[in-house]
């Protein structure tokens, strides 16, 4: 008889390296040997993606949302919109596929459009009804979502895969239907029927890489809820709202329907950071005569902040990074490279730009535009406040183009 691997071992703990990279694969989950039985190359995969969504470029195909500015409110009234918590989680679409075999196989791809192969048969989706195979699987699936670690107690965190969109479900392409009507797919085509088996055998719920559900989504005027019941509740981070259109179709990249919201305080901008350190002229007495100027590595360097223009242009100087000593001295610890990384940075009550964190899952800063956005945020910024003060208006314009 096959050992079984014990409970919680093919749980995945870093959603940054949710699987084996395709394109630097390795011995993955410790002792036990990660398996693909695909042969495909990254370039097949990113190929057959595009193919499977009709999506002419080659780069990451998901929407992206644009910042909640004052004029929004408007917005919200006029148009039907869904809200939901924005995660601190990482962005994924997940790829339901097979392998060379023909066996269920998984993908997930993250915005720097790295595929990560999920270990085999740590993740089933079956079919639904009336297929009575539990075996049998979807294929030719994209789902859009982000993947988090809730805190279950005890210290113990668990791996939990939150879908926001459904692109396309067994080769059947969704993305120009609306929200609702994409959501109500993978509602009953692929989340219903995954969550049946595990009701049926809750014991296998343990040995997948991670859980899957549905992210809660509420009507646009549903906000006091979503700040008095919905937030306080989660057992993830959290660092906002995001606001989708109903009736808007799936866009790929930047979709002016879907809108994130931050506190005016806690807007941020995404960055590549590009470090310059002192230049240190030599003591001939104590380096010697032919020794030759050096970097200062120890020292505060120039830290500057730069802007995405486009692929293929040149990134553009937008503000520099301020530093302590402190935190100079926290990051050599870190004994990483910095330089070259995209970086998280909101402005303090002097106007400077801190760093908040490493965006490793970015391979760009934000585009130089959505900066411009970002920036009338935070000049102009909505509070919590006043969201839920304009529900009111919003919910009484929802009534109305439902009658």
């Amino acid at each position: 008889m096959e050992q079984q691997p014990p409970p919680g071992l093919y749980r995945i703990s870093d959603i940054n390296n949710p699987g084996q990279n395709v394109e630097k694969p390795t011995r993955y989950y410790g002792e036990h040997a990660h398996v693909r039985n695909d042969s495909r190359s990254i370039w097949e995969l990113r190929k057959n993606l595009q193919t499977l969504l009709n999506f002419p470029k080659s780069g990451f195909p998901g929407a992206q949302p644009v910042s909640f500015l004052r004029r929004h409110i408007e917005e919200l009234r006029r148009e039907d919109y869904y809200v939901c918590e924005k995660s601190d989680g990482v962005r994924y679409l997940l790829w339901l596929t097979e392998d060379d075999h023909g066996g269920e196989c998984q993908y997930l791809i993250n915005r720097k459009n790295e595929y990560f192969h999920i270990n085999e048969t740590r993740l089933h989706f079956p079919l639904p009804p009336p297929e009575e195979d539990k075996a049998k699987f979807h294929k030719d699936t994209i789902v859009d979502g982000e993947l988090v670690l809730d805190d279950v107690g005890g210290g113990r965190k668990e791996p939990v895969f939150l879908v926001f969109d459904c692109l396309v479900i067994d080769g059947m392409s969704l993305v120009e239907r609306t929200l609702d009507k994409r959501l109500g797919y993978f509602k009953e085509r692929v989340f219903k029927p995954y969550k049946e088996l595990f009701r049926e055998y809750p014991d296998e719920q343990q040995f997948q890489a991670f859980r899957v559900e549905l992210k809660d989504m509420q009507v646009s005027y549903g906000l006091e809820m979503m700040f008095r019941q919905v937030l306080p509740k989660l057992r993830h981070g959290n660092d906002g709202l995001i606001f989708t259109c109903r009736n808007s179709s799936y866009v790929f990249g930047t979709d002016d329907h879907i809108v994130k919201w931050k506190p005016p305080e806690e807007n941020t901008i995404d960055f590549k950071l590009a470090l310059t350190f002192p230049r240190v002229e030599p003591d001939p007495e104590i380096d010697g005569p032919d020794a030759e100027p050096y970097e200062d590595y120890d020292s505060i360097p120039v830290a500057q902040l730069l802007a995405w223009t486009g692929k293929g242009n040149p990134e553009t100087h937008f503000g520099d990074l301020y530093l302590t000593q402190e935190e100079w001295e926290a990051l050599k610890k870190l004994n990483e490279p910095l330089h070259g990384r995209v970086v998280e940075c909101g402005q303090d009550e002097q106007k400077r730009w801190r760093l908040h964190r490493f965006r490793d899952d970015k391979e760009n800063g934000n585009f130089i535009k959505v900066m411009g956005n970002v920036m009338e945020s935070i000049r102009d910024g909505v509070s919590e406040k006043e969201l839920i003060d304009a529900s009111k208006g919003i919910r009484d314009s929802w009534k109305q183009r439902a009658r």
